[in-house]
């Protein structure tokens, strides 16, 4: 019997990681998105072209066997895909998940009436500390009460990281073939163990973990942690190209510093092995240095006010190495960084700076990052952005 898939979500990570999985693993992949051109282009060829690049290799791939329907036209069609899938997944976007959850909720719902349904697991591939939890509550809310104790059973909601660089294809990209979508090589898909009901699926690169909060903390305060870093100050510095900023000498010395403050909190918090994460940083360098993936600094930044939350990428890396006895000097920099970057089409940003214009930095660092102003963490941030100011007169 054909093993069937539904992934919310055709994106870059959709199509450039989670996609590829699940067909090399033997399932029929229905995406779920509201791209037109790009339904109409799956569901002509039943397959799409992923290329992989890095520095020495180039690869091609053909994805298949995939369909797509239309989140918003095609619901029945979706709530019916829904009640019979064997897998699931999301990769929407954080802003995206609330208008998923009817429809999903919807083919819970008539999952729960069919004779024999198997249960279901759904990987939640978003970059949201916590999503799996998030999203079973508000499915939960989306039910009937005399479907609780099935979902609590028959319904795994998984929390995964994920690791592959995936830009979104450049304009010239798509207009030469809609479905193509290019990603770095690196394929590995850590998931949470606990999240799953039943047994956990063969998937390919997907190795489920008891100790998972090491993997989310290691993605978040060394990956994200990393490129916010290279955005922020990237773009203070004038750089277009991630890579660009990586090989300036002066926003490499603070990466590097950035990171091992992040490595030493993540050990002392969660008993991580340093040298498994430096092992992972050194990778990570090498990865962020993949100049024909073309990952530009206004993508690594966008929207900072998100980023700058107080148990995001930055702030929880700084708090982190507070509490290791490690002063976070270079994560500092990179918060004072992110208060400024305002680059062409963030409306994040543009909001952000609109915030700082009209309430001033220590207000909204309190807000956004909880962070005081009279706090030793607060200090450093004040006197970065003093010296960012200065230095940008």
């Amino acid at each position: 019997m054909t093993k069937r898939a539904v992934i919310f979500g055709a994106g870059s990570i959709g199509r450039g990681f989670i996609g590829q999985l699940f067909c090399e693993s033997g399932y029929e992949v229905l995406f779920v998105d509201v791209d037109a051109e790009l339904i109409a282009a799956l569901n002509r060829d039943g397959a799409y072209h992923l290329q992989t690049v890095s520095n020495d290799d180039i690869r091609n791939f053909r994805i298949g066997p995939v369909r797509a329907l239309h989140g918003v036209r095609d619901t029945e069609a979706v709530v019916a895909a829904v009640a019979r899938a064997d897998l699931g997944a999301t990769a929407v976007g954080v802003q995206a998940l609330k208008f998923i959850l009817p429809v999903l909720a919807a083919g819970l719902r008539r999952r729960a009436e069919t004779a024999g349904a198997t249960p279901f697991n759904l990987l939640l591939c978003e970059n949201l500390k916590g999503a799996a939890a998030l999203v079973r509550e508000q499915v939960r809310a989306l039910l009937p009460p005399e479907r609780q104790d099935w979902l609590a059973t028959e319904v795994g909601f998984v929390d995964t990281v994920i690791g592959r660089m995936v830009p979104a294809p450049t304009p010239e990209m798509r207009a030469a073939d809609v479905s193509f979508i290019r990603a770095e090589p690196y394929k590995e898909l850590p998931v949470d163990r606990a999240g799953f009901r039943g047994p956990v699926p063969a998937v390919a690169a997907m190795v489920a973990h008891d100790n998972f909060g090491i993997f989310t903390a290691r993605k978040l305060y060394l990956h994200n942690c990393g490129h916010a870093v290279l955005g922020y100050l990237g773009f203070l510095r004038g750089h277009v190209d991630g890579v660009d900023a990586l090989n300036d000498p002066a926003i490499r010395r603070e990466l590097d510093g950035a990171l091992a403050e992040s490595v030493a909190g993540i050990v002392a918090h969660y008993g991580a092995d340093r040298a498994w994460l430096e092992a992972h940083v050194a990778d990570l360098v090498i990865r962020f240095a993949n100049r024909p993936l073309g990952d530009p600094v206004a993508r690594l930044g966008r929207d900072p006010e998100r980023k700058l939350q107080p148990n995001d990428r930055l702030v929880g890396a700084a708090r982190l190495a507070a509490e290791a006895g490690v002063v976070p000097a270079h994560l500092a920099r990179g918060i004072a960084a992110a208060l400024r970057f305002n680059p062409p089409g963030d409306p994040g940003a543009a909001a952000l700076q609109q915030r700082l214009q009209a309430e001033g930095v220590e207000p909204v660092l309190a807000d956004v990052c909880r962070i005081r102003s009279d706090e030793p963490l607060g200090r450093l941030v004040l006197n970065a952005v003093h010296e960012f100011h200065e230095s940008h007169e």
